[in-house]
């Protein structure tokens, strides 16, 4: 599809982006009046771009005749998600030098958090989650890192989406003491998961700010070795991290603008 160049750009493809994000993240199926008023663009532009991403099968017109994101996303998201995960693996194998406990990388997925990198600690009882594996944000460390980037109402959004089932005996389920949780999590700098999960599992995570999407890393490990000054260790050394990464993300931006 043509376009006209701005400042190194074409802006078509801007445009097709802009699209995709809104729907991504209102979720949803939409008309064409309402992707128009969403982008400030007349009718008749969306609906060309509308039409090409159809045709790339990023975007789906249902019978209804209103259009939603299509399954062709998945296969860049899933490609996009493990290269993210092998480019982490130097930070979180320092990781597990520094602590000795299993370090993982999550992003947001939906209602879900999803592991994309994850190196195994030198105990020889490790845990446990693998990368590619889906978890609830409710009982997670991930989970919780991932929602205290977010508006009180934005998490509530997405607890109803996902639902917040009891999985252990010290589960959460109930969104407003888990946002009670997560205000404690931003004081604190770190968010913690306490056999909610998993019996026995505790991980102390931390939202890594100004990554391409929204992210978390953590410390997972059985919840013996879980002990205060590990935990103060963990998040230490998964904030010194944090920070690292955020540089660099922000070095890579500068380096595309």
């Amino acid at each position: 599809m043509a376009g006209s160049a701005r400042d190194g750009s074409v802006q078509s493809v801007e445009r097709a982006f802009d699209l995709l994000e809104i729907m991504a993240r209102k979720g949803g199926e939409f008309s064409l009046s309402e992707l128009s008023a969403a982008t400030g663009r007349p009718s008749p532009s969306v609906h060309r771009l509308v039409r090409t991403l159809v045709t790339l099968g990023y975007v789906r017109q249902e019978a209804s005749r209103r259009y939603t994101l299509a399954p062709g996303l998945i296969r860049l998201g899933d490609s996009a998600a493990r290269q993210f995960g092998t480019w982490a693996n130097p930070v979180l194998t320092d990781l597990v030098e520094k602590v000795g406990e299993s370090a993982n990388m999550a992003i947001l997925d939906g209602s879900h958090a999803l592991y994309v990198a994850q190196v195994a600690g030198r105990h020889s009882m490790r845990m446990f989650t693998e990368v590619g594996r889906r978890v609830p944000l409710h009982s997670t460390g991930v989970g919780k890192a991932l929602l205290s980037q977010l508006p009180d109402d934005e998490v509530e959004r997405l607890l109803k989406l996902s639902g917040m089932s009891r999985i252990t005996d010290r589960t959460i389920t109930r969104a407003n003491i888990l946002i009670q949780e997560l205000a404690a999590s931003r004081a604190l700098g770190y968010a913690t998961d306490q056999g909610e999960q998993e019996v026995g599992v505790s991980c102390v995570a931390i939202p890594v700010p100004d990554a391409p999407t929204m992210t978390a890393i953590s410390f997972s490990a059985p919840a013996p070795r879980m002990t205060p000054d590990v935990v103060r260790k963990a998040a230490a050394a998964l904030q010194a991290a944090s920070r690292s990464l955020a540089d660099r993300f922000a070095r890579d931006r500068a380096r595309g603008e």
